[in-house]
């Protein structure tokens, strides 16, 4: 259905739409209907997007949109305030922001409701603004306010140079963690020591669970971003009261828990998304996120880790780009070239 702007003009855009589930050569710009924000949403005129593994898997078909939601790809984006919907408070047209977003990002405009827009925070530009709300927001609900890592713990990351490793990293040792990583070359190990990982891990040539053993004796809190492959290995190398918390499955969906092993350390296993949460829950994270984290992304502390800047009507090589490993850091797509 074309959506109608005031004087009965029609609205279009450029969108990624996605021709068939299927590889990346299928991801095409074509032109699309304007979104229209409703009540307590927001309009915004895209400057980028970034790539996340979740667009990969629903590129392949196999992670649909919430209900409701755009099935246009992309979870977050940046850009500028251009309307706002009925009842939003707090935000101006003209407003830079960054967004979580259950979908849409890669196109020139998104709808999003108010309460998970976040201000561009400090030296930050607008462009680079676009790989932090899925990151920040993903990093900080899992490690903060689930797992509550605190300062003089031990938080293992496993994936440490991709877009979550490299912002966890630097949150655990902004809040004066021990941090170790897994990452499988000594270059992309080097590269997580540079962000202020303590321990560097190459899991083609070590087991993670030795390496913490000796080291620290074990992790108090886990990100894990495999699922079943590291679950027996995980809960080895948690410490007791360790908190173990899975937010990919790149490594399959069914494993065996022996939950002897995690009684006995007193333990548990968490397993999260962030996508499909209501919009409530979104919005008392994004507050969370940006009272608690936004300060030290401001300063400096923790800085978003861009490795590529693609056309966004180039998304398909973006896609390879991520699919091939090489990328330490964020791909981002960006609407203004």
């Amino acid at each position: 259905m074309h959506s109608v702007y005031p004087g009965n003009r029609v609205g279009h855009m450029h969108a990624i739409k996605l021709r068939e589930p299927g590889g990346p050569d299928n991801l095409e710009w074509v032109e699309v209907p304007d979104p229209r924000p409703g009540p307590g949403e927001v309009l915004l005129d895209v400057a980028a997007s970034a790539v996340n593994r979740a667009d990969l898997l629903q590129r392949q078909g196999n992670y649909p949109p919430p209900p409701g939601a755009s099935d246009i790809l992309g979870l977050e984006c940046s850009g500028t305030v251009a309307e706002l919907g009925e009842g939003v408070e707090g935000w101006q047209v003209g407003d830079e922001v960054c967004a979580l977003l259950a979908g849409g990002g890669y196109a020139e405009r998104v709808v999003v409701p108010a309460g998970q827009l976040l201000p561009v925070p400090g030296e930050v530009d607008l462009i680079t603004s676009a790989g932090l709300p899925e990151v920040a927001c993903t990093v900080w609900s899992n490690v903060v306010m689930h797992a509550n890592l605190a300062e003089g713990e031990v938080l293992l990351v496993h994936g440490g140079a991709g877009g979550i490793g490299t912002h966890a990293i630097q949150v655990g040792k902004a809040l004066g963690a021990t941090v170790a990583v897994t990452a499988g070359s000594a270059d992309r190990l080097d590269r997580c020591r540079q962000l202020g990982a303590d321990i560097a891990i190459n899991y083609k040539e070590q087991d993670f669970v030795e390496v913490l053993r000796d080291e620290t004796g074990g992790a108090d809190v886990i990100l894990d971003n495999m699922g079943a492959k590291y679950l027996d290995r995980n809960v080895s190398a948690l410490k007791t009261n360790g908190r173990l918390v899975i937010i990919g499955m790149q490594g399959g969906v069914k494993g065996e828990l022996n939950i002897g092993k995690l009684m006995a350390k007193r333990a548990s296993v968490a397993g999260t998304t962030l996508r499909a949460r209501p919009v409530d829950d979104k919005s008392r994270i994004v507050a969370d996120v940006r009272e608690r984290l936004w300060p030290l992304v401001a300063e400096g502390a923790v800085r978003p880790v861009i490795g590529q800047v693609v056309p966004m009507s180039e998304a398909g090589k973006a896609h390879q780009a991520l699919e091939e490993g090489g990328v330490f850091g964020k791909v981002l797509l960006s609407v203004r070239g």
